[in-house]
């Protein structure tokens, strides 16, 4: 099995660079263009929602950990923020706990939909665990 595991300041900058990795990470199971874009998009909603969410600080940690075997990629991404009151509302889609932001709330709606797994973590005031599943080449042999 092959694995990465990378801690990063949770800034908003870095949000990009996580994606890079995790896509060259992903890389050596030859994923689809889109499959790579729907991993990298999830991957930003998750890092993101740490960014905004689980911290009131500015210095604090995202941990992001990948795992690769046969054509399945895990990716686990964590913080040790302030955690999730109510999963089951926060993944509600339009869900938001900071409308001034105008964000849209989709965040977990996105990882569902482009990700083949989701689970969620969290503990107050411990943080929160998003574990996400990809299962690369299952359109093969389909037309699209």
């Amino acid at each position: 099995m092959d694995f990465m595991h990378l801690e990063i300041p949770a800034r908003s900058e870095n949000e990009s660079f996580v994606r890079v990795v995790i896509a060259a990470f992903a890389a050596r199971l030859d994923p689809t263009l889109e499959e790579l874009n729907e991993l990298k998009t999830a991957v930003s909603e998750a890092v993101t929602n740490c960014i905004l969410h689980a911290y009131v600080d500015a210095e604090s940690v995202i941990s992001i950990k990948a795992a690769a075997e046969d054509n399945i990629l895990i990716v686990e991404i964590a913080d040790r923020g302030k955690g999730i009151e109510d999963i089951a509302k926060a993944r509600e889609p339009l869900y938001t706990d900071k409308p001034e932001l105008e964000r849209s709330g989709m965040g977990f709606t996105i990882m569902e939909n482009f990700m083949d797994g989701l689970t969620v973590k969290s503990k107050k005031g411990e943080g929160t665990v998003i574990t996400m599943r990809k299962n690369f080449g299952k359109t093969a042999g389909h037309n699209h």
